[in-house]
């Protein structure tokens, strides 16, 4: 037996040195080789114009480990392999090309490709968002993960989403998507109620590079007069909001409301006029008359019992002065 061993031992120090490493060399890139300072890039993520990447290969030191910013056109240009396309491959299918393309130079090249900084498809959250601005897609995307990756929504953000796309991404698609009149745009809007609680999930439509999400503010109403807390309220993400909720949202009537002569004040288009439309609360609070429904901007009064008439145009006037009108952010 020990014979045997000598005997391996010694054609063993005859093979080529090359010989014994391709039968060492690891399958996969020991973790402590790997480059440093990269991320993961997601499996379908796309690499494009200004990327960043880092590429790591066995025994060659000219392109391991270091910075590589991929050009305008999707190029990079690497030491011994020359102009190599990036744009447009996966980190993996660049892995592969890059292996096939050092055969040439490399015994059984091992490849490892880093994506360290996603600059190529921009996408931009604006409006009523905590964190608007520039974002990059990772991966497919949806509105819903837009807007997380965008901090949430601001207690202030309103019910509805713009979406505005380059129509070299093709039109949005949505039944409300419209083309803008320069011809370049795909321009939809969405429900956030309707994305936020899954109510209509085809509307949580993948965001494309480019993409502008703009979430919009939420539109104000008013009641003011004999209720316990007076001033202007945000409606959210809902379009209207009923006599009954907007007297709830104003904790109640103060005991002496002549609940029964209330009026909305609501403006009139094309004017800085209001009109005034009866509205019996003590009806609707009792459920003997139909509820009411306010819009954007509306003026619930609640007058007292022992208030004179106040035309719409004075209490118009008083919010306009900002005279004691306090805005609750709900």
């Amino acid at each position: 037996m020990l014979s045997k061993r000598i005997a391996i031992s010694c054609i063993a120090s005859l093979l080529p040195m090359s010989c014994l490493l391709s039968e060492e060399i690891p399958s996969k890139p020991a973790a402590s080789e790997q480059p440093k300072g990269t991320a993961a890039a997601p499996s379908t993520y796309v690499l494009g114009p200004e990327d960043h990447i880092s590429i790591w290969a066995l025994g060659v030191e000219e392109i391991s480990d270091k910075p590589i910013r991929i050009d305008q056109h999707g190029f990079i240009d690497l030491p011994l392999i020359g102009r190599v396309r990036a744009g447009g491959l996966t980190t993996e299918e660049l892995k592969t090309d890059l292996i096939v393309k050092l055969k040439s130079q490399v015994r059984q090249p091992q490849v490892a490709v880093s994506l360290t900084e996603m600059r190529s498809q921009p996408f931009s959250v604006v409006g009523a968002v905590n964190t608007p601005g520039l974002h990059f897609l990772q991966g497919r995307q949806t509105v819903v993960e837009a807007l997380s990756l965008a901090g949430g929504l601001r207690p202030d953000a309103g019910y509805a989403v713009t979406i505005t796309r380059r129509l070299e991404w093709g039109r949005i698609p949505l039944a409300s998507a419209v083309e803008s009149p320069t011809k370049e745009f795909s321009v939809a809007e969405i429900k956030l109620k309707n994305v936020m609680e899954a109510e209509n999930p085809a509307e949580n439509i993948p965001v494309l590079p480019h993409d502008v999400i703009s979430v919009s503010r939420a539109e104000m109403f008013y009641v003011l007069g004999d209720v316990k807390k007076p001033g202007g309220f945000t409606m959210k993400e809902r379009e209207t909001v009923s006599v009954l909720e907007a007297i709830s949202v104003a904790e109640g009537l103060s005991p002496f409301a002549s609940a029964k002569n209330c009026k909305i004040l609501r403006k009139v288009s094309g004017s800085t006029d209001r009109q005034e439309l009866a509205v019996n609360v003590s009806g609707v609070l009792n459920g003997k008359t139909k509820d009411v429904h306010l819009q954007p901007d509306d003026i619930l009064f609640v007058p007292s019992s022992t208030t004179k008439k106040i035309t719409s145009r004075a209490i118009d006037t008083g919010i306009g002065l900002g005279t004691g009108v306090v805005i609750w952010r709900r």
